[in-house]
Parts: C-alpha cells; sequence; structure tokens
C-alpha cells in the first residue's frame, strides 16, 4: 500500500491479536512492523495530508487536530489492554517502512531500556477541583405569607450602606476564599503523598487551564501515577474513598492509559 508511514508506538512482540474492526488514522487498521526485538504499530496515511506542508496547515485546524488525536488515541488504547506500549508524539511520520526501521535502529537502546520500566504498568490521572459556587436563586418576586416561618424566604445579605461597610464585606470575602484555598491544597498533598505510596513514580502536572479544558471549577492537583497493573484495582478504590471527604472538591479519577507521562515521548 502507498503512502506514508504513521507510527503510533513502539513495543515489545505481543501476541494477543489487535481487533479486526479497529481502525487508526485515516480510517487505516494499524499494523505490526518489527525489527530486533522491538514492534512498531504504524498506519498508512496519505501524502496529500501528512506531508510535511499539509501536516503544518492541518495542525492549525482544531477539528483536523481533534479527529486525528482521536484515532491515534484508540489504537493506544487497544494496544494497552493488550501490553504496554511506548506511544510515540502524535502525527510521527515516516517515509516508508525503512524510514521507520532506522529510527528503531538508532533509538533501540533507549526503547528497550524505557519498554523494560513501563513493562506491567499503567498510568492514572488524578485530579482535583475547587467547585465554583452555586450562584444564589432569585428571590420570588410575589409571595404570600402561609403563616408557616420556615415558608418564608431566606434574607438576602445585607447590602452595604457605605464605603466602610463594603470594604469589610469585600475583605471578608476575600478570607473566606483564601481558607477555601488553603484547604483544597492541604487536602491536594495528602491525597498525592497517599496516592504516591502505590504508584512507582509520579509526575505533577500544571493545573489545567478551565477556558481550554471547560471543566467546572479550578484545578488545584493535576498529577499523573504510574501504576503496577497488580495495584490498579486498590488504585482506584483508594481514589474513589476519597471523594467525599472534603465538601466543595471535586476528584477526578482518568484512566488506566498508557504511560504517556513517563514514556520520555512529547504527546
Amino acid at each position: 500500500m502507498s503512502g506514508l508511514r504513521y507510527v503510533y508506538a513502539v513495543c515489545r512482540p505481543f501476541g494477543t491479536p489487535l481487533s479486526a474492526q479497529l481502525t487508526g488514522v485515516a480510517g487505516v487498521p494499524p499494523k505490526q512492523l518489527t525489527h530486533h526485538g522491538l514492534v512498531a504499530v504504524v498506519g498508512h496515511v496519505p501524502e496529500e495530508d501528512f506531508a510535511e506542508r499539509p501536516l503544518r496547515a492541518h495542525l492549525e485546524d482544531l477539528d483536523w487536530l481533534g479527529a486525528t488525536a482521536r484515532a491515534h488515541q484508540n489504537v493506544i488504547d487497544a494496544l494497552t489492554v493488550v501490553t504496554s506500549p511506548l506511544p510515540l508524539r502524535l502525527a510521527t511520520v515516516f517515509r516508508d517502512d525503512s524510514g521507520v526501521r532506522t529510527m528503531m535502529e538508532e533509538r533501540e537502546e533507549t526503547f528497550l531500556r524505557t519498554l523494560d520500566r513501563l513493562d506491567g504498568r499503567v498510568e492514572w490521572g488524578v485530579k482535583v477541583y475547587v467547585e465554583s459556587p452555586e450562584p444564589s436563586p432569585e428571590p420570588a418576586e410575589n409571595t404570600q405569607s402561609s403563616g408557616n416561618p420556615d415558608s418564608r424566604p431566606a434574607p438576602s445579605p445585607a447590602k452595604p450602606v457605605s464605603g466602610r461597610d463594603y470594604l469589610r464585606q469585600r475583605r471578608g470575602q476575600h478570607r473566606a476564599h483564601e481558607e477555601k484555598w488553603e484547604q483544597a491544597e492541604e487536602f491536594s498533598r495528602r491525597l498525592h503523598e497517599t496516592l504516591s505510596g502505590y504508584a512507582e513514580e509520579t509526575r505533577i502536572h500544571a493545573p489545567q487551564n478551565a477556558a481550554l479544558s471547560r471543566a467546572s471549577g479550578r484545578n488545584v492537583l493535576n498529577a499523573a501515577y504510574l501504576v503496577p497493573r497488580s495495584e490498579s484495582e486498590a488504585f482506584v478504590e483508594l481514589v474513589d474513598r476519597t471523594k467525599d471527604d472534603s465538601p466543595g472538591l471535586r476528584v477526578e479519577l482518568t484512566g488506566p492509559w498508557a504511560a504517556y507521562s513517563f514514556s520520555g515521548e512529547d504527546s
């Protein structure tokens, strides 16, 4: 088949076949390309999309980039079920099979060393968010007393009547915000220390930008954990037990993933 070679990952040889229905980038099923003790998982992609110039233009197209990233991840997810892959950067492309084998030859020692370190392990992601406060409900415009004090609407906070009152309220709000943030940081620190006991390696990533992630709340902890598959069930149960430990905080668990954060590859 003509076209360029798109490389998803490098692995040790694995015996369990991938699903016959699995397709990757450009709708093409991935195949295995063996070289010495390594396997590159590759797919054929058209030059009109993946040669250097059109690829550079496509990477500015968010819709195209998103669809390509999802197809790439589908293949990585399928590999993670049957082996411990070393995922390569999105849109890693070579001219032909010979170019892929040359890359594997040049980086063979590094690949083998990294695959030994990742063998039998997966990545779990844990994020902690400070929940945004719920907006106060609008008071009813026309209410009649039922005679039951409990049925009356709660009084709204008093409006400041002077500049001094306004500043006092703002200082109180600022202190409350600082206390909530300190509690969130302390919770995240303790959670990270506990989860690290189940992980062989950890990575603390920069907090996610809410405008980009579209996740509600403010991200306090954004961490990745390299966990043996044999410890993963206990790891997940531990995260689940913490989710209700601190009101106003949200704990999110993602995975299991291929070990992107621990591969040494740009993802």
